[in-house]
């Protein structure tokens, strides 16, 4: 990789590729607690956890979900959908202690009360079905209107250790829960964008496809909204429950749902299927996965339509996914990157279309 892509807003710039027996394809999720790295290798249908932060370019997981083996990769292993199986993981979230995965295509979230310590270690809570061997969409199948205790196509989740925030993407819909369940098919306590559980119709105040939710040390939440290419913003978590975002990145305003805002190139101000964003510091980083891209904002935007202060991963703010340095190959650069994490000042990228991660450190001042 060309370093010197990222920009200059990192530094110490190295890549992840997972087993050197099986190399990541397409990660999705990526997560890092008390210094456990933790990758939901999507496209192989495993989670892999790492018991410390991998310094160089392969390493062997200490343990896989999903999976028997590092050369596994099976939907469901190969079978029938159980308590160790995935198909598709997505969202990661965990304490160092307990972890959570959104198993998106089994629609269902999978909760492991400590960090498994085995291979295809069996979860011990699921949510969204009424038991670990079951997984269709709303449990009845496509078309079934949701209650309280289903999903459908779930793929990104947060948790500040006590409760939990589901994006029931398929449903257009985030689920909260007030505590993190320990029975399985337990029943959401909220639901945000919805006046009620088995509500299907939406606004555009609500968020449309939900893909990700992040929440701060202030309680505020963000949530990229992809299908309108945006990012929404509560200043409040408990205010998402009663009204639209306060703040919208990526659109003027709540009808706006232009890609790029209906430009041939990006701008600061726009956004192309975003899948992610992370608080850091007193600002957010916002995933802009379609332009292959990181946006930059030092302070949360306090109108809509902000423009970003910096950009990671691009040379400028109108230099989208599809440049002069990928006609003949994209490795050169991030691209097409689902999920991003921050621990401490180093970031860490989910570099879906190039199969990797890509890793660096935040200058604290440019």
């Amino acid at each position: 990789m060309d370093f010197k892509t990222l920009g200059d807003q990192v530094t110490n710039g190295r890549i992840f590729r997972g087993s050197e027996q099986k190399p990541f394809l397409a990660p999705r999720g990526v997560f890092v607690a008390k210094n456990k790295l933790f990758v939901s290798d999507t496209g192989q249908n495993r989670v892999f956890i790492w018991h410390t932060i991998p310094s160089t370019e392969f390493q062997e997981p200490n343990v896989i979900l999903g999976q028997l083996e590092v050369e596994d990769s099976g939907r469901n292993s190969g079978g029938d959908v159980n308590a160790s199986t995935l198909q598709y993981p997505s969202g990661l979230w965990s304490d160092g202690e307990t972890l959570i995965v959104a198993d998106a295509w089994n629609h269902r979230v999978l909760i492991w009360h400590s960090i498994p310590t085995s291979n295809a270690q069996p979860a011990d809570v699921v949510l969204g079905q009424p038991s670990f061997d079951t997984n269709l969409p709303n449990v009845k199948g496509i078309g079934s209107d949701p209650t309280a205790q289903t999903l459908n196509w779930p793929y990104g989740l947060f948790s500040d250790g006590k409760s939990l925030w589901i994006a029931d993407t398929g449903n257009r819909r985030i689920l909260v829960y007030k505590n993190i369940p320990k029975e399985n098919y337990a029943s959401a306590d909220e639901v945000i964008g919805k006046p009620a559980f088995t509500t299907r119709d939406y606004n555009n105040d609500d968020p449309i496809w939900p893909y990700s939710i992040k929440i701060n040390s202030k309680g505020q939440m963000a949530v990229a909204d992809t299908q309108f290419y945006r990012v929404l913003i509560w200043n409040s978590k408990e205010d998402a429950l009663s009204k639209p975002a306060d703040i919208i990145i990526g659109q003027d305003n709540f009808d706006a749902c232009g890609q790029n805002q209906f430009r041939l190139a990006p701008e600061a101000n726009t956004l192309n299927w975003t899948y992610d964003a992370c608080f850091y510091k007193d600002g957010i980083l916002v995933n802009d996965t379609g332009n292959s891209r990181i946006l930059k904002f030092d302070t949360i935007p306090t109108e809509n339509n902000a423009f970003a202060k910096a950009v990671i991963g691009r040379k400028d703010f109108t230099t989208s996914s599809e440049f002069k340095g990928n006609m003949h190959g994209t490795k050169s650069a991030i691209y097409w990157p689902f999920s991003i994490t921050t621990e401490g000042d180093t970031l860490f990228v989910a570099d879906t279309g190039n199969h990797r991660l890509v890793i660096c450190d935040l200058k604290s001042e440019v």
